[in-house]
């Protein structure tokens, strides 16, 4: 062992035990040559056996071959920060750890190696499935006020047969709402019969709903049952209800207030028990107001009210959104992502998403569809979402640490200048939030950063914004 060594080891043992985060060094060959005793827990190897041996043996990692911490930060003389990984211990325990990694110097200056340290992320992988727990409803999943108020109302009314009219936006998840309805209902083993009014031709609207008798029109050769028939012991969920026939609708009126209704071609009529939903993306009041809408059917149908808001009201969730949809389409093609790199979660929060939820869907299947590696990055991410953001900033092309500086001041105004708010909400660390304020020039520059006029709640946070995404920083 060298002089220089026997320094290193000398002067590190005992800080290396002392501290709960695992810590190795090893030498340019990459063999450990010091390991402390939080590594001995975390990994399962002792010192002894670890000593001598190179770190893949022992530090083994998904993403030792491809993408090793230590290699990056000897190759490019620079630290690496919180990248993420999954170790497998000796007794083949996969374990989620957040890595460090920075080059190692003698007391001359000279490099001679370099120093990982990791943390096990087996708690804050538990606290995260306790705070989807708090945060998750049915396929639903927000820290957004509305969406919790929601949530709760829906488990307050769940059990009545009331009728409840859903408005939102197309894309805000208002068959996702009305599901959970039905699967928090008595009537959730039976029938969940969805339609869609606004895609149905006016002809065929009404035999849709409530079928037909053979021989009622040229074509009836049998027996068709209606959409309420079909909801029996059910439910049946009416989208775009503002887009039926105002003749029909007064038919419609007799089947929500005493579940009647006549077949066509039927000489008598039938009746159903289904539990009734609706929605819209237009508001029915003015609806009404318009005369496109039976005043009558809407006071029928306005007794418990959601308004879903759009995504853009509620950029807070998209981190969330994001690691339920990554988890979903894993488990749908048997394929381990992890993350979004941060450029590519700050083009997330920069976007206006039109299509809300829907579009994000889209966007994060389609990136995961592309992406080949553990983490998504910007390149993975559907043409016309950068090509948007790019035109918003036609005047000032936007770079990589434009789009993440701007990211990081959109969310500071989100939260009022508050920076720990803010790092939860962009899923990194308070540090590293601090450190990237510097590296941009705005630490000291942010005060109280009031959130835009448009989104404001007269100087009230209007959300409850906590817990970690999985936005992961590079």
């Amino acid at each position: 062992m060298g002089q220089s060594q026997k320094y290193i080891e000398q002067s590190c043992h005992d800080v290396f035990d002392s501290i709960e985060e695992g810590v190795f060094t090893v030498d340019l060959k990459y063999r450990i040559t010091s390991f402390n005793r939080a590594a001995e827990k975390i990994t399962g190897v002792s010192r002894k056996e670890a000593i001598g041996r190179p770190c893949a043996q022992v530090f083994n990692t998904n993403i030792c071959q491809s993408n090793c911490a230590l290699r990056k930060a000897l190759e490019n003389n620079q630290p690496v920060f919180n990248l993420p990984a999954y170790m497998i211990r000796s007794d083949s325990k996969r374990i989620p750890v957040a890595l460090n990694a920075t080059v190692l110097r003698d007391h001359k200056g000279q490099m001679i190696g370099g120093v990982e340290t990791f943390r096990d992320l087996s708690s804050l992988s538990k606290l995260r499935k306790s705070f989807y727990r708090h945060h998750f409803f049915e396929n639903m999943v927000s820290k957004d006020q509305k969406m919790l108020e929601i949530f709760s109302t829906l488990k307050l009314i769940a059990d009545s047969d009331c009728i409840v009219l859903i408005e939102g936006a197309t894309g805000t998840g208002k068959e996702l709402l009305a599901k959970a309805v039905h699967n928090n209902s008595p009537k959730k083993n039976g029938p969940f019969v969805p339609v869609n009014c606004g895609a149905l031709p006016d002809t065929l609207i009404e035999s849709e709903l409530f079928g037909y008798k053979a021989g009622a029109f040229t074509d009836a050769k049998s027996d068709k049952p209606g959409r309420f028939e079909r909801a029996q012991n059910g439910t049946i969920f009416l989208d775009e209800i503002g887009d039926i026939p105002h003749a029909l609708q007064v038919r419609l009126l007799r089947v929500l207030e005493d579940g009647s209704y006549e077949p066509l071609g039927a000489v008598k009529s039938a009746t159903t028990n289904a539990r009734v939903v609706v929605a819209s993306h237009r508001r029915l009041d003015k609806l009404v107001e318009e005369k496109k809408f039976r005043e009558d059917l809407y006071y029928r149908v306005n007794v418990i009210k959601f308004s879903l808001p759009k995504l853009v009201n509620r950029k807070e969730d998209i981190p969330l959104l994001v690691d339920h949809f990554i988890d979903r389409f894993g488990q749908k093609n048997k394929k381990k992502i992890i993350g979004l790199t941060h450029e590519a979660m700050a083009a997330l929060m920069l976007y206006d998403w039109p299509g809300n939820i829907r579009e994000l869907e889209h966007a994060i299947e389609h990136a995961f569809l592309l992406c080949k590696e553990e983490l998504i990055g910007l390149r993975h991410l559907p043409n016309k979402l950068l090509t948007e953001i790019n035109a918003a900033f036609a005047n000032n092309p936007r770079t990589l640490k434009d789009i993440e500086k701007n990211a990081i001041l959109n969310a500071l105004r989100r939260n009022n200048g508050k920076k720990l708010v803010t790092a939860r909400e962009l899923g990194i660390n308070k540090n590293t939030l601090r450190r990237k304020l510097v590296g941009y020039g705005i630490e000291g520059k942010v005060q109280r950063i009031t959130y835009d006029e448009k989104n404001r709640t007269h100087g009230k946070e209007s959300v409850n914004r906590s817990g970690p995404g999985r936005c992961l920083p590079v």
